[in-house]
């Protein structure tokens, strides 16, 4: 592996996702593999699991995590090509990206999107100009469309909870990806994330469910069963996925906040005794309702414990390419 933005950089997820297991299973297993090696973790957001779980990986693998809080810490950073530098920003990606690369072996990026202009978050200008200029493999952390360690981790996560069952051994899983209701304007990265490692995963029946107008792209999306009734597309599933996010087609946009849309036990009635899923962090009796997220349906603190095997699965994958 040379890089992780997306599921198209990994050659087989069901290896990947044993890889994640193993180490689950025996954290130190390759602890001399990132033996003076250095990884920089880079946050011009916030974070608190991806942070955090991306150094014990690092460290698991036996290399020096350093973070670096862009946003706060640094200088104001210009990405576009060209620019007369004659505002706000004090450093050019072109001369700091290549001084990260010397300065580490691996350049881990977190950047959100502005949710105002749609063209230029989805041409993912700044992870973008990361890969281009730093001469060193790049993790994305999440970037202004995807979050591939959650989605992966989203992947072990159903992968560990269908080897405990019997039920799943001759037939595939339904997943429902579904839309909840928020507070303010939310990104679509988690989403379009989830619905492309599904799809790309191909074995399981994959079904998004949201009100009119929050389509994602068609991009992460194809192969999906899509529908506007939630109760229709929870029947029988088998783990049920809740989160929110922002208009993709009005960018941005909050078009609905239909508190019918939160999940509870009434709508897990529904399902398939399913597991209930979320990313974190997530908005009590807004998103999810207290009796789902306190209750035994929910695999919520297994899904983010297991954001540290799904970094060490990929910094692995990247220090053995290297």
């Amino acid at each position: 592996m040379k890089q992780f933005i997306s599921v198209k950089d990994v050659a087989d997820i069901n290896a990947l996702v044993k890889k994640a297991l193993a180490y689950k299973a025996a954290p130190f297993l390759d602890k001399a593999l990132g033996a003076n090696k250095r990884i920089g973790l880079l946050f011009l957001n916030p974070s608190l699991r991806t942070r955090l779980s991306s150094q014990v990986a690092a460290q698991n693998l036996g290399m020096e995590p350093i973070v670096f809080n862009v946003d706060k810490e640094g200088w104001a950073l210009e990405f576009a090509e060209g620019a007369i530098m004659n505002g706000n920003t004090v450093e050019h990606i072109k001369d700091a990206a290549p001084v990260l690369g010397n300065y580490f072996d691996i350049l881990c990026i977190r950047t959100f999107p502005g949710l105002v202009n749609k063209e230029e978050d989805y041409s993912e200008k700044i992870i973008n100009q990361f890969i281009k200029y730093a001469g060193v493999p790049i993790v994305s952390l999440e970037s202004a469309t995807l979050h591939p360690l959650q989605s992966l981790t989203d992947i072990i996560t159903i992968l560990e909870s269908m080897s405990s069952s019997a039920s799943f051994k001759n037939k595939k899983p339904k997943i429902v990806l579904t839309w909840a209701p928020h507070i303010k304007s939310i990104p679509q990265c988690v989403a379009n994330s989830f619905s492309q490692w599904v799809n790309a995963w191909g074995e399981a029946e994959f079904v998004i469910t949201h009100p009119e107008g929050y389509e994602l792209s068609a991009e992460f999306t194809k192969g999906a069963t899509i529908t506007h009734h939630q109760d229709d597309a929870l029947k029988d599933a088998d783990f049920v996925y809740v989160k929110n996010w922002s208009s993709y087609e009005q960018y941005g946009k909050v078009l609905c906040s239909d508190a019918h849309w939160m999940m509870n036990n009434k709508k897990l009635a529904l399902t398939n005794n399913a597991k209930l899923m979320h990313c974190l962090p997530v908005r009590r009796n807004v998103e999810l309702s207290d009796e789902i997220l306190d209750g035994p349906n929910s695999i919520v603190t297994k899904e983010a414990s297991n954001r540290v095997w799904a970094a060490q699965a990929v910094l692995s994958e990247i220090l053995k390419s290297k």
